[in-house]
């Protein structure tokens, strides 16, 4: 079966989870895992994406995980995971302190399996991520002001109830179901050159490192980071896993504590390479999945792409690359701030302040010189309250849609010839080609 939690003792605010150790994670676990999950989860197809090769200077292979019926790879590692348990372990049920992906996978294979699952989430748990895990039929438990504190509320109600404890990636029967996305990137991509994997806890790359190492050791296999994560790298460093302060990142998949020991054991002998990508470029590549792949993906499944399409992949030029798009559920809101963020990034999108005299005419005057410039007023407003001393003055914010920085520019100058004084919409200072 693998390490499972036995039993864990709560000890004020802290939990001691005891693990039955074996043999690392082999190719073999990783075949048989795939034989396993075969009737719940699905083959994604991993099609090439003529519109990303074009930007990415490489031959793009898309891994479309978020495809699977909970929207992630984390599937793979979940059923893979509970189908191991013995019949007893079955009966008492499971338990995971997630407030991700991890949680929903359990949710909807454990309901599938007729497993009790039991989910422990920060109190900051998204609501759209609790009622699906309800709704998926698992009992949800919200505790703690962070993962650390849900973790030992997960332990405490483990050794209450019996419940067999199921790490999110650091179990060698998770990284084994998440190393059967490779076999079939394997098999989907002739001649691949490299598979390029976000790392967060590690499970996923620990599986795919294993399995692409076994069967094709000259394919690379690449990992991603935010600049705001990091632990691969920390772990690397160090020589061991080891904390790092956790800071905001639009890649809130790959925001664990740390890489988890027996993934990261796993791993560093295996992964050729560890970049990171900072969250703009993140960003920018899930607008440009959303636009040229008509497909939606969380920030986690997005830093592959954004490796290659911000040069810090140069080496793959003219090269077979599969990018793991591991997971599709992120926030309608900060789908909607990313794509406004992307077409700001693009020259698309431009806000500036208009200086214009308060006298009739003005303002049909500027909205006449931005529409001959071929632009399109998103969002206009008056300012009159803080316009300056002049009272005959008045101050206009304007949000204009454009095609691209160079039309910015083209804008700007019509704008000047006009005879219309224009700060930035970001600071009070004049705009500048």
């Amino acid at each position: 079966m693998g390490w499972k939690s036995d039993f864990a003792v709560f000890l004020g605010n802290a939990i001691s989870v005891h693990y039955i150790w074996r043999m690392p994670v082999t190719l073999a676990d990783i075949r048989a895992a795939r034989r396993r999950i075969s009737s719940g989860v699905v083959m994604t197809p991993c099609p090439e994406s003529i519109p990303l090769s074009g930007i990415a200077g490489a031959r793009i292979f898309c891994k479309l995980d978020n495809f699977q019926r909970t929207g992630s790879f984390k599937e793979r590692g979940a059923r893979n995971a509970l189908l191991l348990l013995n019949p007893e372990q079955k009966q008492r049920g499971v338990i995971a302190a997630s407030a991700g992906n991890h949680a929903l996978g359990l949710a909807y294979h454990g309901k599938l399996l007729g497993i009790s699952v039991v989910v422990v989430m920060p109190e900051y748990a998204p609501l759209i991520k609790i009622t699906t895990c309800q709704k998926l039929g698992a009992r949800v438990v919200l505790c703690g002001l962070d993962f650390v504190e849900a973790s030992a509320e997960a332990g405490r109600i483990a050794a209450a109830e019996g419940r067999t404890y199921i790490h999110g990636f650091d179990d060698p029967d998770i990284i084994a179901g998440q190393g059967t996305m490779a076999l079939e990137i394997l098999e989907q991509v002739r001649d691949l050159d490299a598979i390029v994997c976000p790392i967060g806890g590690g499970g996923l790359i620990a599986g795919i490192s294993v399995a692409v190492k076994a069967l094709r050791p000259r394919v690379q296999v690449i990992g991603v980071e935010s600049i705001s994560t990091g632990h691969f790298t920390a772990a690397l460093r160090a020589g061991k896993p080891c904390s790092v302060p956790r800071h905001a990142t639009l890649a809130d998949g790959l925001a664990t504590l740390k890489i988890g020991a027996q993934a990261f054991a796993l791993a560093r002998t295996r992964v050729d390479r560890v970049v990171r990508v900072s969250e703009e470029w993140i960003s920018i590549a899930i607008l440009r999945m959303l636009e040229l792949e008509k497909t939606v993906v969380e920030g986690a499944a997005a830093v592959p792409l954004a490796a290659m399409i911000s040069g810090r992949l140069a080496g793959l030029a003219g090269k077979r690359v599969a990018l793991c798009v591991c997971g599709g559920n992120i926030d309608p809101a900060v789908l909607s701030r990313v794509i406004e963020k992307g077409l700001v990034h693009d020259g698309r999108l431009t806000r500036f302040v208009a200086h214009i005299s308060d006298r009739p005419g003005s303002l049909a005057e500027l909205c006449r010189v931005i529409a001959s410039c071929g632009a399109s007023i998103k969002d206009i407003a008056h300012d009159r309250a803080f316009s300056g001393p002049d009272v005959s003055a008045v101050h206009v914010v304007c949000t204009v849609e454009t095609r691209d920085r160079a039309h910015i520019a083209a804008l700007r100058r019509a704008l000047r010839k006009g005879g219309f004084y224009v700060t930035s919409g970001q600071a009070n200072v004049p705009i500048r080609d």
